[in-house]
């Protein structure tokens, strides 16, 4: 038995467990103890690196990486991933499908009514689709461009595997766009030159060393930065506890601009500027009249660096509508009083400031014009380009902030093979190629109709058939009971998933792959820090039926002579030790000397970078603007964009506007039935939909076994709710069951219920029904941000909550659906 010693992380702000430094003898690929049958085995999530401890081949205890100093408390919730009742066993077929093939009664979908085949079988039901649907209707009519969070690992990315299948067999209608970023992404490379939302941004320690005020507007980087698109060192957490010493000695003012006091918020002891939710844009505008009415603005950098101020102004002052946008006209729409908006406005053009932008706030209707606004604020004020000033819009994600190794970057599994062509390449007859990924619902209720989307005509084509790999969206898409409305026209879903979520539950064909656990795999060690490399050993072997997604994507590809194209004629260890050493051959190109892969792999499995240098974001741009210009067409700062404005968007204009969203709390359109504004922000405890299967660790904060709904203390004793009482939430796009918790972190009129919960319906496919766990997806409307950006609003939502009468229904959302015995698995007539 290891001792392992355990230690609080940042004074308790997340309690995790560490393991104390191992020997060099034990960071191998396993410490095994002969007497007793136990090892550690090292691995990566996209919750951290870990040791699982196992014993006699079962995964009994997650002890955090000895190098993360700021591990999760979510580690805890990983080997339930393996074991949970809600795991996918055996390759299953929806019953009636296997009787009718895709003339099935689409309406049994979500009936949780299966039974197992063979892989044999499931492989080739899945093929003579894929063959029947391109043959018959064209690559239009195949969706398989969908993508998710899926796991970490350059060799086991789901989307790759399937999108090198697909391409392999044929093309396909693809996506466009994400659901995290959807209305910031688009807008953004207008205004600024690029996506902004995924980039690194300047480096901590300059951001300590040269901020006098922080602003952090809508966003949460204490609760985000625990989880991380590839594996997270958490070394950020380091420079998050500085700035809270800093903010303490009244070195650093920081500012958090949100209507509920958030976890950054609270952990930092910083103000914070309490808004009416969705009113961020009237705010903005009333500090940009401040800044220009009291002539703190920086007419010089507006003039050298930006361009189209002079076409907004009309705007600010009102000269073009008739309303001039002060604090005054802002404090009546935000709730905000007029002089804390000025005295915000004086804040930040009286030294150097840092505003950090999250993206809750543009995941809400016209969301363009938050990311847009927030960028002429920071141009306004003059400090882009300089150490601890500007914007950024990544500083919750990817431990954001942490300087940049000098080390290489590996590459990973290719979903295209170079120089093979797929065996159906038929025509799309005029329907578009891809679909904003937040309207592929819309695609599917209205195959024909054309729609704007950043400047083009999408013309949706008529989808058959869906196939998901290691995403669920039955979690990223909004409006539940359309969505199951719609779902019905489909003829054949396909999902290969590890655990039986919703997706799973309303498809016709469901394989089972393995969890990251049940392989080896390589990955990057820190997200933007790049610190090193990490080998992810296979900590037990796979359970049940599961496959991993290389094997089963080489099997169907055998199916139609592209097997050895798929795999590249190597194992899977063969393509690890490849992408190593395409790393290992970069890295001597910049000196920085890794061992050999066998080295590596059979020894510590783990290997650092050199330190790189500090860097400051949009700096090479402020210093010579005309040799490194911004990718607008102006190549500066758009701050009127000529682009958009030859789009003739009424929904988007060529400069920020403000536009009442289509439901709005405390005054706006619709409160009256509906006063509670919804909040779906990131969970706490889990990566959006990921963990929420695991029992044991969701039992830590569920409230009688549901999802908690968190209410101010106004508003529960306004409706005669006490802390615990399980609550009905409600509007007329659906209704769910949910726990209450009483906060006083939550303002009056602002709700939240967090994103990833998982959807189980009371009457599994009926429109309409219960959700017995709490998905805030089923009150989300699925609206476009725009016709600019056909984004996501999932953040604009208003409820109505009360105690839930009678006997509560059992929560349908997990474990695994019924398996019909008793009938015969062959082939049906199709």
């Amino acid at each position: 038995m290891i001792n392992v010693s355990r230690r609080g992380f940042l004074g308790g702000l997340l309690a995790g467990s560490a393991a104390t430094l191992i020997g060099p003898s034990l960071l191998g690929r396993a410490a095994m103890a002969a007497e007793s049958g136990e090892k550690l085995v090292q691995s990566g999530s996209h919750w951290g690196a870990f040791r699982a401890r196992v014993v006699n081949g079962r995964w009994v205890e997650t002890l955090p990486f000895e190098h993360d100093k700021h591990p999760t408390d979510m580690l805890k919730g990983l080997h339930e991933v393996v074991y949970n009742p809600s795991r996918v066993r055996y390759p299953m077929v929806r019953l009636d499908w296997l009787r009718k093939g895709y003339r099935s009664d689409t309406r049994e979908r979500g009936q949780n009514r299966f039974v197992r085949v063979k892989w044999s079988q499931a492989l080739d039901f899945v093929y003579h689709e894929l063959e029947r649907v391109q043959k018959t209707h064209g690559p239009s009519a195949l969706y398989a461009g969908h993508s998710g969070w899926q796991s970490v690992g350059k060799l086991h990315s789901a989307g790759a595997m399937l999108g090198r299948a697909m391409n392999l067999h044929g093309t396909y209608l693809a996506k466009a766009g994400d659901y995290s970023t959807g209305a910031a992404q688009v807008i953004l490379p207008h205004v600024a030159g690029a996506m902004e939302v995924y980039e690194q941004q300047t480096s901590w320690p300059l951001v300590l060393e040269h901020s006098k005020t922080v602003v952090i507007w809508g966003s949460d980087p204490i609760k985000n930065l625990q989880v991380g698109w590839l594996v997270p060192d958490h070394s950020v957490y380091g420079y998050w506890q500085q700035l809270k010493e800093k903010v303490a000695a009244g070195q650093i003012r920081v500012i958090s601009v949100d209507p509920v006091k958030s976890k950054t918020q609270n952990f930092l002891g910083c103000e914070q500027v309490a808004l009416y939710p969705q009113t961020d844009l009237p705010l903005m505008l009333g500090i940009a009249h401040t800044l220009y009415s009291e002539k703190r603005h920086d007419e010089k950098f507006l003039k050298n660096y930006t361009t189209g101020f002079d076409q907004f102004l009309p705007y600010l002052l009102g000269t073009q509508d008739g309303q001039v946008k002060d604090a005054k006209w802002a404090s009546a729409i935000c709730g905000v009083p007029a002089e804390t908006i000025r005295e915000l406005a004086r804040t930040m053009a009286g030294g150097r400031t840092q505003i950090i932008g999250g993206w809750c706030v543009q995941r809400m209707h016209h969301g363009e014009q938050y990311a847009w606004m927030l960028v002429v604020l920071a141009a306004m004020l003059g400090q882009i380009g300089l150490p601890g000033g500007g914007f950024g819009f990544g500083w919750h994600y990817n431990g954001a902030g942490t300087i940049t190794s000098a080390g290489p970057i590996m590459s990973g599994f290719s979903s295209v093979v170079p120089g093979v062509k797929p065996i159906h390449d038929g025509s799309f007859k005029g329907y578009s190629r891809f679909i904003p990924v937040a309207r592929f619902v819309d695609c599917i209720l209205n195959p024909g109709e054309t729609i704007d989307f950043n400047g083009q005509k999408i013309v949706f084509p008529e989808m058959k058939m869906a196939l998901f790999c290691g995403n669920n969206p039955f979690h990223h898409q909004q409006d539940r009971n359309k969505m199951v409305a719609a779902w019905r026209k489909l003829e054949t879903v396909v999902s290969v998933d590890h655990q039986w979520t919703a997706t799973c539950r309303f498809a016709d064909i469901v394989l089972p792959a393995t969890t990251t656990y049940e392989r080896d795999d390589i990955e990057q060690w820190g997200s933007h820090s790049n610190a090193g490399i990490l080998a992810m050993y296979k900590v037990i072997e796979p359970l049940f039926e599961a496959r991993d997604d290389y094997d089963i994507f080489a099997d169907l590809c055998r199916r139609f002579g592209r097997e050895e194209a798929f795999t590249g004629s190597k194992s899977k260890m063969a393509w690890i030790q490849s992408i190593y050493d395409d790393a290992r051959l970069q890295g001597r190109g910049i000196g920085v000397r890794l061992p050999r892969f066998s080295q590596f792999w059979s020894g510590e499995g783990f290997v650092t970078f050199p330190a790189g240098q500090p860097w400051v974001r949009h700096q090479a741009f402020r210093d010579e603007p005309d040799l490194e210009p911004l990718g607008t067409p102006s190549g500066l700062i758009e701050i009127y964009s000529k682009t958009i404005a030859g789009f003739g968007y009424a929904d988007c204009p060529g400069h920020p506007v403000w536009m009442e969203p289509y439901e709005r709390s405390h005054g706006g359109r619709g409160s009256a039935s509906f006063p509670l504004h919804l909040q779906s922000c990131h969970p706490d405890k889990r990566l959006h939909s990921q963990l929420c299967s695991s029992d044991q660790y969701r039992a830590s904060y569920t409230v009688q076994g549901r999802e908690p709904l968190y209410m101010s203390p106004q508003d529960a004793k306004a409706r005669g709710l006490n802390d615990g009482d399980l609550v009905r939430v409600f509007n007329d796009r659906g209704q769910v069951i949910a726990g209450l918790v009483v906060s006083g972190d939550y303002a009056p009129g602002v709700i939240r219920l967090q994103e990833g919960a998982w959807y189980g319906p009371e009457e599994g496919g009926k429109v309409g029904t219960l959700c017995t766990y709490g998905d805030p997806n089923v009150l989300t409307a699925d609206i476009g941000a725009s016709r600019l950006s056909q984004a996501t609003t999932a953040h604009t939502a208003l409820v109505q909550v009360e105690k839930f009468k009678g006997q509560a229904p059992a929560v349908t959302a997990f474990g695994a659906p019924e398996s019909v015995a008793g009938i015969d698995p062959l082939f049906p007539a199709m």
